[in-house]
């Protein structure tokens, strides 16, 4: 490996960063960063500090999670790669896709179509869903709804869906045929309501009279995460997500409960969808599934969504989606050991534990600083704070000053991220009581920098 010299003087001159400026990448060079160990990671100068990220939402065992990193070097001795389109498979794949059968089994889903990580999953789903309804015999359900700040990844699919401006101003003209309704986001929001049961009923009532104002016969599904997570950390009230289902049973409309982030205890449920109670047609999962250490995902499928393609005899039913790497022995095997760790572990229930202490800890520093407009989490290791430039009238504050937070958290323990005006938490689900505590410590350092 080139020196910390040849490294720094290189740093984004050859390299476009997803989700960033170039212009701004070269300005302001990304930190380099060349050790994980624990829930620590540690940049070309030797500076460690707590991943209060978790990579991007993905790394919940940490970064040193043995049974992983063995399963993908004896895989690659074994088999590095075959594909799994039609006529072959492998070893891995069929083991993998038993053991998410029983993991997935209270969310009513037992089948597994496999891809290369989040994006992926949410194009399949929503593809799945349009060829699930022409197989029925109901061609005309062709459209999608979804919820502002919602995000469903960058393939055109997905952020035709998506509910975020900054995903799809620039690559407009998308996917005709996809519909957004508000959030139950009780910070900001349509209605200025700021109880989240009454706003959840009133959220619904929009999705309702939307389906009527589309036509129920036109739309296919309605795709949503059961905690907004890269739109801000957005809970909805416990009412929400069932009153989703509700609907979506009602008028024959699929549920895809996009559960990239979720999946996998993040939330303190071992599903975002059990931590709500509902059950969905399909769920989109990747990130936590490999501990980040090999990209990857899945579809899970419903027993009645799956019998519908199963029993058919037309050839409708023939799947016409997947990847090279849909599959991937490698990938099935670091899945394999991630889910077994998992569990083994009980992630969720640290998750919960930990998530706790972090969200009251967040709270106390909204107390004190000014800056902070909202505080959001209670579910898991995944909160956020909105910063504001003045409370009363929530004017996000300005690029620059949110950088100055950014910079002096990292430089005092903690890398945290920082998404439009929120500083978002998400770190790995291993990670321990004084590891929280030096994410809040930092976080205090960043807010007095620029207090």
């Amino acid at each position: 490996m080139k020196d910390a010299n040849f490294l720094k003087e290189h740093n984004a001159r050859h390299l476009w960063h997803p989700m960033a400026h170039p212009a701004d990448s070269l300005a302001n060079p990304p930190e380099i960063i060349v050790g994980g160990q624990g829930v620590r990671i540690t940049d070309v100068d030797g500076h460690e500090v707590v991943d209060a990220v978790g990579g991007l939402w993905n790394v919940n065992l940490g970064y040193s999670c043995a049974p992983v990193k063995q399963a993908i070097a004896n895989q690659l001795d074994k088999l590095p790669y075959y594909s799994t389109f039609r006529g072959t498979t492998n070893d891995a794949v069929i083991v993998l896709s038993e053991m998410l059968r029983d993991f997935f089994a209270p969310d009513g889903l037992s089948r597994a179509f496999f891809t290369s990580g989040g994006s992926d999953s949410v194009e399949i789903a929503l593809r799945l869903a349009r060829q699930y309804h022409k197989v029925r015999g109901e061609p005309g359900r062709i459209k999608y709804l979804s919820l502002k700040k919602g995000y469903h990844g960058t393939h055109t699919l997905g952020a035709s869906v998506n509910g975020n401006a900054n995903f799809r101003t620039q690559y407009e003209p998308l996917l005709p045929g996809c519909y957004h309704v508000a959030a139950p986001y009780t910070y900001r929001n349509p209605y200025n309501e700021t109880d989240p049961a009454r706003l959840a009923q009133l959220v619904l009532g929009d999705i309702e009279d939307e389906i009527k104002f589309q036509d129920p016969s036109t739309i296919a599904a309605f795709i949503m995460e059961p905690i907004l997570g890269a739109g801000g950390v957005i809970p909805p009230h416990e009412s929400f997500m069932p009153g989703v289902r509700a609907l979506c049973s009602k008028y024959g409309i699929l549920l895809i409960a996009d559960e990239v982030i979720t999946a996998f205890g993040r939330s303190g449920s071992w599903t975002g969808s059990r931590h709500w109670g509902v059950q969905p047609d399909l769920m989109c999962t990747a990130k936590a599934i490999t501990n980040g250490y090999f990209p990857f995902g899945a579809v899970m499928v419903s027993d009645a969504v799956a019998a519908v393609f199963e029993e058919d005899t037309t050839g409708k039913a023939a799947i016409g989606s997947g990847y090279t790497y849909s599959g991937h022995p490698v990938g099935a095997a670091a899945a394999i050991a991630a889910v077994q760790e998992t569990l083994r572990l009980n992630v969720k229930d640290n998750a919960a534990e930990r998530g706790a202490q972090l969200f009251a800890g967040l709270q106390d520093l909204s107390d004190r600083y000014e800056l902070i407009g909202d505080v959001r989490g209670g579910h898991g290791l995944m909160c956020a704070l909105e910063v504001v430039a003045d409370r009363a009238t929530k004017t996000p504050i300005d690029k620059g000053t949110a950088s100055k937070i950014q910079k002096a958290a990292y430089e005092a323990g903690a890398m945290v991220r920082v998404s439009g005006p929120n500083i978002i938490l998400s770190p790995p689900l291993v990670l321990e009581a004084a590891d929280v505590d030096t994410i809040l410590s930092a976080l205090d350092t960043g807010f007095s920098a620029v207090s």
